[in-house]
């Protein structure tokens, strides 16, 4: 995704979830997707460690952007499923950075794999995402 695509995205966050949970869009290489989120009174559990929800929005939020990277800006993108697995505890502040990467880009459905790691490359959780392009 390019600086620009990603100022784009990030222009269209306020009033949202996204921008709730602070949510800002990177620049990334090729068809991934990469945007990072702090861990704070937003996005944490009462452990003080990254909230599961968190992650599963953050991970359907980059898999909605990396649809409409592929099929345009003006496409209604509606998630059908998300499944995650939290494999890690995340530090108790500092930022996650989630990468979306495509497996599947069908003309009615896309699927994509989203890892959600620490600022140091630890991974806290990877999702599956299928998105339904409208």
């Amino acid at each position: 995704m390019t600086q620009e695509f990603c100022d784009i995205l990030n222009s269209r966050l306020d009033g949202t979830l996204n921008h709730t949970l602070g949510i800002v869009f990177l620049p990334s290489e090729g068809n991934t997707v990469k945007a990072e989120m702090p861990i704070n009174e937003h996005t944490r559990q009462y452990f003080g460690i990254l909230h599961g929800g968190a992650a599963l929005a953050m991970a359907e939020t980059l898999a909605g952007a990396g649809s409409l990277s592929v099929v345009g800006l003006d496409a209604k993108i509606c998630g059908l499923q998300v499944t995650g697995n939290h494999v890690g505890m995340s530090p108790h502040e500092g930022k996650v950075i989630g990468i979306a990467t495509p497996i599947h880009l069908g003309r009615s459905t896309h699927i994509w794999n989203v890892d959600v790691m620490s600022e140091e490359g630890k991974l806290i959780s990877t999702e599956r995402v299928t998105n339904m392009i409208l």
